[in-house]
């Protein structure tokens, strides 16, 4: 028999105190008389960064599977929750248990297999559709009536490039294959390089926007999720030359005091350790 609502267990009830606890913390240090002077200056343009960062941390935590340090970084993030609940609960928009019955209520829609009459036999690109179909709906309700409507303002600049071409393609403005997509990328970078020799520092940008968005668009062909691959390759970058610091202390230099070819030298040896499998600590 489908479930209407989840069965709500004893460890439910010790989460739901604590998060209490937490509101009523927060409230008091935006109280005006006793609170804390910062958090009680804090606005919700003021507080938006913190959240964004909190979140990236969280990624952080769960990509080096530090999962002590999760537990910490999943605090951080419920509080900017909280945070941005008790100044809505303030301005009179609405208040954290709002905030909970709205996601819960969200989540129990979006489920109808779950927690409705639908059949739970399908595969997960079925489900995926499923739940692309109900967002949509979602969307209309809303009078989002727009192919890019919805699409959130405030994402990396990545991710919502990804995320607009998705939506795009849906209703079939895309390339039919990936070479497409390559010749393309082809183009702008010539259009790029026309732009550095020829036109000026605003031109400049814009193509180098045309061009990194061209990538997004090859990477979802690909089924690669930009994000996470810059994020690889912003790793790797990392550890690389942390090893070329470590190399050049053994030799009594920083980077400063070195030069490109002993660099590079130094780059070429962790790259190629790394291709041969072999496990380079930093």
């Amino acid at each position: 028999m489908p479930q209407t609502e989840p069965e709500i267990r004893e460890t439910d009830h010790a989460a739901a105190h604590e998060i209490a606890r937490l509101s009523a913390i927060m409230r008091a240090l935006r109280d005006p008389d006793h609170g804390c002077p910062w958090d009680i200056e804090q606005d919700f343009a003021s507080i938006a960064p913190y959240t964004i960062e909190e979140a990236y941390e969280v990624a952080d935590a769960i990509a080096r599977e530090d999962w002590p340090e999760l537990r910490g970084e999943l605090g951080d993030l419920l509080l900017q929750s909280v945070y941005h609940a008790q100044m809505a609960t303030e301005a009179g928009h609405f208040d954290l248990a709002q905030v909970a019955r709205a996601i819960s209520d969200k989540m129990i829609a979006r489920h109808p297999h779950v927690f409705g009459d639908e059949s739970r036999d399908r595969t997960a690109e079925e489900q995926t559709r499923a739940w692309e179909a109900i967002k949509a709906a979602e969307r209309a309700g809303k009078s989002e009536t727009g192919v890019l409507d919805g699409v959130a303002l405030g994402l990396p600049a990545l991710m919502r490039a990804a995320k607009l071409q998705k939506r795009a393609a849906r209703v079939g403005f895309d390339w039919p294959q990936t070479s497409h997509v390559l010749d393309k990328l082809v183009e702008e970078a010539r259009e790029l390089v026309e732009a550095r020799d020829t036109l000026g520092q605003d031109e400049i940008e814009a193509e180098m926007g045309d061009l990194l968005f061209v990538m997004a668009n090859l990477a979802r062909h690909l089924d690669v999720d930009p994000e996470v691959a810059l994020r690889r390759s912003n790793d790797k970058f990392t550890r690389r030359f942390i090893y070329i610091e470590r190399e050049l202390h053994k030799r009594g230099k920083r980077p400063v005091e070195s030069d490109l070819d002993e660099m590079d030298a130094l780059w070429n040896e962790i790259r190629h350790a790394e291709k041969q499998g072999q496990k380079v600590s930093n």
